[in-house]
């Protein structure tokens, strides 16, 4: 069972009026590297809530001294993971919610775009592109820009849930699970910056972490799905679907390098470009070789 430790609620530093009605909502695990760089640009939200998965570092520290509520999550494997479990059983003190990482940047272009988007009554969700940090660079080929629904009214989204068998090996927060959202959703102009390598070795890390619970996704196709795999649906549908098509392919971590690399433009951004694109092809490899290695113990 999950466990709730809390600090102090955020401590207003401006003018109440000049807060936006938003939680943010940021999951870490020893992030004291990147989380002061994501909370300095958080001066104009409501509420700041950061769950922690018992770091040895000094990110709770961190956290409160910029006076952020900082909960703590135990995870013990199953469904659901941190930011949906957060968003179940934590209070929140305003009716819309935006997801962050650690190792993401609110612009002030950003801030005052959803200072605006937020007071449209029709729309109860929006997607924000990531603007990709990698090795010191920005990345602007090789399909390296994501979009993601990260802004929405609190009781309109939620996390689709792909696998409910599922341990602390295949990381304790959501992978490459979705929010879905009731109603009208929209994208927002401005990019999201994300940060997206502390170290090679972290990043190795972590990715280890996402491919064991991809293999298991694709081994047992549980779960419940709410974003289906569509080549003319949204980008995370197409990919979806791409996914889904190229695994079955002989060599198809080859040919997703090939294309990521040559026919995305992978190349122009340079070193970073070239490694940014080796390093997803090794994760397909990766995922496919414990999917073999799942289904041969099945056998």
């Amino acid at each position: 069972m999950q466990e709730v430790e809390q600090s102090p609620k955020l401590q207003s530093r401006g003018a109440p009026a000049a807060k936006l009605p938003v939680t943010v909502i940021i999951p870490v695990r020893n992030e004291a590297h990147n989380l002061p760089r994501c909370l300095r640009a958080l001066g104009d939200m409501g509420e700041v809530i950061v769950v922690d998965s018992q770091s040895t570092d000094s990110t709770v520290e961190i956290a409160r001294n910029f006076g952020a509520q900082v909960v703590q999550f135990h995870y013990q494997g199953g469904w659901p993971k941190k930011r949906q479990w957060a968003m179940d059983t934590v209070p929140l003190a305003h009716d819309w919610i935006l997801l962050l990482d650690a190792d993401e940047v609110l612009t002030p272009e950003l801030t005052d775009e959803i200072r605006r988007a937020i007071q449209s009554p029709d729309t109860n969700g929006y997607y924000i592109a990531l603007r990709i940090h990698f090795l010191g660079r920005v990345l602007r080929h090789g399909d390296a820009r994501f979009w993601k629904l990260s802004l929405f009214r609190r009781g309109k989204g939620k996390y689709e849930c792909r696998l409910k068998d599922q341990d602390a090996s295949m990381a304790d927060m959501e992978v490459h699970e979705h929010v879905f959202v009731e109603g009208k959703t929209v994208r927002l102009r401005n990019p999201l910056i994300h940060h997206n390598v502390e170290s090679l070795s972290r990043y190795i890390q972590k990715h280890d972490e996402y491919s064991n619970w991809e293999a298991r996704v694709l081994s047992q196709k549980g779960g419940e799905s709410a974003i289906s795999a569509s080549l003319f649906g949204t980008q995370a549908q197409r990919r979806r679907w791409l996914k889904d098509k190229l695994f079955a392919v002989p060599g198809s971590p080859v040919l997703l390098f090939v294309y990521r690399y040559l026919f995305r433009l992978g190349f122009l951004d340079g070193v970073p470009g070239l490694i940014y694109c080796g390093f997803q092809a090794v994760q397909m490899f990766h995922t496919k070789s414990k999917l073999y290695e799942l289904r041969s113990k099945k056998e």
